[in-house]
């Protein structure tokens, strides 16, 4: 009779043991514990791209926080549905034809979305006009975003850190991501400070103060811009301090409103270009019947797709996640969820509480699990988009998010992961060879109070797939 008790007893441990795919590698579990990180805010999965199951599944139905993770979904989506050779498309219309060098006019900039529509393809744009003879704008320059609909949006709602760049909203006619670049460069008297961006009429009151010591983490937190109202233009107050020791760097802020930052770049574009421009610019709608006279093309999608992923543009992927919501009316950001919900369907991924606000990851309301996130990766995987897909994920020690990471270790040159961060969550997830060559999906999310601690369980993992004959 003990005998069988004991047998019985054995038999219940088993039962209510933790199944063996659920057991994280120990070096996993061993910085995860080093970190202070919760096992509940941990979900990984880990699976041959050549089998049926899963090799490992740890809180895999548990949707997460994925942070700039969402962007796989997005990129994803936007491949299949707009196609690799999507393009935006900016365009210059007249009411009437120039006639002697003069527009006597307005000139209309009416935008479709275009993610990346950068001062240089601006400046590309206005010259076309120059070549087809305008030389002086006797009306307005009218800005058409009618491609989007309006949106009430706060740059200050998501980190109250309003002049980031990462925190522009989305525009149908987004110009040079809406941010000025800065280069700080370090002086004994007073640090040095050159505006790269074009901006007709504004003038920079550098009260920035030179600091010892070691150059901060939160350096450009220390720095303070703030845009005064003058007769002849804008002053941009910049005060704070910056240390020697952090020689030359480069600041992207963002702290005109659209509508100031479209005039600056655009009037100094033009005079740049000999031109002259009597009236304004402004918000308006293109008059039906309108005459095209010029148009910039942005790169396809294809190659917007790397710079969102690679470096986890949130801005640009704001864009693409907007456009996919553009049905023949105003794109907005429901009819974007919506469309994607659809597209999933067709794919056949069911994603039970699955989240979108933005597509973009830095949101506090999206979710996702990790079994979702490496179903999404395996069907990339069999997807005839996959090499434009994975193409566009960092490469381990190599570039993007990933470039300073695993340098030197077998991961390193052999892994394609997209990386994702916020306060309370760290994120990764993408492609792994493994020393025999076969290659793995894998997603590892950390919601947790101490996830900013939990890069080294998400490398462990790495070096683990990587080690695995």
């Amino acid at each position: 009779m003990p005998r069988i008790l004991q047998t019985l007893f054995a038999l219940t441990l088993l039962l209510l043991a933790p199944a063996a795919s659920a057991q994280l590698p120990p070096g996993v579990a061993q910085a995860l514990q080093a970190a202070g990180i919760r096992d509940s805010g941990v979900a990984v999965v880990v699976q041959p791209l050549d089998a049926a199951a899963p090799l490992l599944a740890h809180n895999a139905d548990a949707p997460m926080n994925p942070a700039s993770v969402m962007k796989l979904l997005t990129t994803y989506a936007a491949l299949d549905l707009l196609g690799p050779a999507h393009v935006w498309q900016t365009d210059a219309l007249v009411e009437r034809e120039p006639t002697a060098g003069v527009l006597a006019g307005n000139l209309y900039l009416r935008g479709s979305g275009d993610p990346k529509l950068s001062s240089d393809q601006l400046w590309f744009l206005l010259r076309q006009l120059r070549v087809r003879g305008i030389n002086r704008i006797a009306g307005d320059i009218v800005l058409d975003r009618s491609a989007f609909a309006p949106v009430d949006f706060d740059p200050a709602a998501f980190d109250n850190k309003p002049q980031r760049a990462y925190n522009v909203g989305p525009d149908a006619l987004l110009l040079d991501f809406q941010a000025l670049r800065f280069t700080l460069q370090p002086d004994v008297a007073r640090p040095r400070i050159l505006l790269e961006s074009p901006s007709a009429d504004l003038v920079v009151d550098n009260g920035l103060r030179t600091s010892n010591g070691p150059c901060p983490g939160d350096w450009r937190d220390r720095i303070q811009l703030s845009v005064k109202p003058e007769s002849s233009g804008r002053r941009l107050e910049v005060r704070g301090s910056y240390a020697n020791r952090c020689g030359e760097r480069s600041l992207n802020l963002a702290p005109l409103s659209a509508d100031a930052h479209a005039d600056g770049l655009l009037r100094a574009l033009w005079r740049e270009l000999g031109g002259r421009l009597d009236g304004r610019v402004r918000n308006g709608r293109t008059p039906a019947g309108a005459i095209p006279l010029a148009r910039q093309e942005s790169a396809p999608l294809a190659d917007l797709v790397r710079d969102i992923n690679k470096f986890s543009n949130n801005v640009m992927a704001r864009q693409v996640f907007l456009s996919l919501g553009n049905d023949g009316t105003p794109a907005s950001a429901e009819q974007a969820r919506r469309r994607v919900a659809a597209w999933l369907g067709t794919r056949g991924l069911d994603f039970p509480g699955l989240v979108l606000d933005n597509g973009s990851g830095l949101s506090r309301l999206e979710r996702i699990s990790a079994s979702q996130l490496n179903q999404l990766l395996l069907d990339a995987w069999r997807s005839p988009l996959m090499p434009e897909f994975i193409a566009s994920l960092p490469l381990a020690g190599v570039d993007g998010t990933m470039k300073k990471r695993l340098n030197g270790s077998p991961v390193a040159g052999r892994a394609h992961i997209k990386t994702g961060t916020l306060d309370g969550v760290r994120s990764a997830a993408g492609y792994a060879l493994d020393a025999a060559g076969r290659r793995y999906a894998l997603t590892f999310l950390i919601n947790d109070a101490q996830a900013q601690e939990g890069g080294a369980a998400i490398d462990a993992l790495l070096d683990w797939v990587a080690a695995r004959q």
